[in-house]
């Protein structure tokens, strides 16, 4: 029972994907494409239940590879497959994860194909749990997820939000293909030898999203910041190896995985966690930091009066995150990158930002209504270093989060310095 002849020449790790039985299920067909995408292979056992809700013709297709259903499969046994399904994968991907299949996880169970391949694995588990909120907070949810994760058991998720139940919200969204993915990955990459991942044994310090500055306690200045970009270069950090610190403004993503983040509201609040976080051999400066904040921000709700003028709101300049890490002569990184969000001229702006910052290199964006950057998936960004501009092609944000980090590690290959 092998990987069919096109995954053998081809795909070189492979992902045995197990479907549990959750309306979750039909993510991972999207997933199965992501990975092959990435010359992934991909084997997939269907629980019983999973049927109910992808089928096996569905899955077959995307894999190109047949599908998994039965224990008791006769020529399967023969060869005692489900010791094979667990041996020939390089990582076992559990999702959805039901309480039902957490719970006969946790407990050694393996009354069925997919809790046996679990329990005769010798190979990384990564369980994406999802399930209604209350499932969850279970106490006995809580004490399998806690038993398993004590025995070496991976977790992404779940996510806060809307449930397939109307009116029900809360912690028990399976997480998104974009973090499956990303967790995956970061997962294989790990079986490297750390010499061989471009960043390892590097500290990459990323910042991202807006800052909220308090007018009084229900209000606030910011931007229109959604932190996607900085995020996505955190996780890109993180999958070449590199130790990452991210500092994250109020945003409403996921924390990248593997990725130690530091959450803030204010500047003043995020130069001090990027401070705490040095020595760093690379900083990435991607938030959108307020340049004003109110000097004196209200104790209570400032109330509007029927003849009341509107109040005078007295602005103070916030710190200067990016000029103050580049100027610094103790534990200076060896790389600033900072940010040029602009609406006209956008590479001449940057490049004399490059200049009066003291950055070693500015990524440049036009962020005017029509790019649809502030929130959208996608960005065009200029690289502006001491040697000019260079401009990229659209691409994702995901892309562009990839071939910056992947520019910054080559240029510290080198330069050989290391914190």
């Amino acid at each position: 029972m092998r990987f069919n002849s096109y995954a053998a020449k081809v795909l070189v790790k492979r992902v045995l994907l197990i479907i549990g039985g959750g309306i979750a299920a039909y993510k991972c067909l999207d997933l199965i494409r992501r990975l092959r995408e990435r010359d992934l292979a991909v084997r997939v056992v269907l629980t019983k239940a999973a049927q109910e809700f992808v089928t096996p013709l569905s899955v077959s297709a995307l894999t190109n590879d047949r599908v998994f259903t039965d224990l008791f499969d006769l020529d399967d046994e023969r060869e005692i497959g489900h010791i094979r399904l667990s041996r020939e994968a390089d990582l076992i991907v559990v999702a959805p994860a039901t309480a039902d299949l957490l719970a006969r996880m946790a407990n050694g169970i393996a009354n069925d194909l997919a809790t046996a391949v679990i329990l005769a694995a010798d190979k990384p588990v990564l369980a994406a749990p999802a399930m209604n909120p209350r499932m969850w907070l279970n106490p006995a949810t809580q004490r399998n997820v806690a038993r398993l994760a004590g025995d070496g058991i991976h977790f992404i998720g779940p996510n806060e939000g809307e449930m397939a139940e109307r009116g029900e919200a809360g912690p028990g969204r399976m997480a998104e293909v974009p973090e499956l993915v990303s967790a995956i990955e970061k997962l294989l990459s790990s079986k490297l030898s750390a010499g061989r991942l471009p960043l390892s044994g590097r500290h990459v310090l990323v910042t991202s999203g807006p800052t909220h500055e308090p007018i009084d306690p229900v209000r606030y200045i910011a931007n229109r910041s959604s932190g996607k970009q900085g995020h996505a270069i955190a996780a890109a950090a993180a999958k070449l190896g590199a130790r990452v610190t991210l500092i994250a403004g109020p945003v409403a993503l996921a924390d990248p995985v593997g990725v130690t983040v530091h959450h803030i509201e204010t500047a003043e609040e995020m130069l001090e966690a990027v401070k705490e976080a040095l020595p760093a051999d690379i900083a990435i400066l991607a938030a959108a930091v307020a340049d004003w904040r109110i000097d004196a921000p209200a104790a209570g709700k400032i109330k509007k009066g029927a003849k009341a003028s509107p109040p005078s709101l007295a602005l103070t300049e916030n710190p200067d995150i990016l000029k103050t890490i580049a100027a610094r002569n103790a534990h200076r990184p060896a790389l600033v990158i900072g940010f040029a969000a602009e609406t006209e001229s956008v590479v001449e702006q940057a490049t004399a930002k490059r200049r009066a910052k003291g950055a070693d290199w500015i990524v440049a964006n036009d962020v005017s209504p029509a790019a649809g950057v502030f929130g959208g998936d996608r960005n065009t960004v200029h690289l502006i270093t001491g040697g000019g501009a260079e401009t990229w092609p659209q691409m994702t944000k995901a892309e562009v989060a990839e071939r910056l980090v992947m520019r910054a590690a080559e240029h510290l290959a080198k330069t050989q310095i290391s914190v």
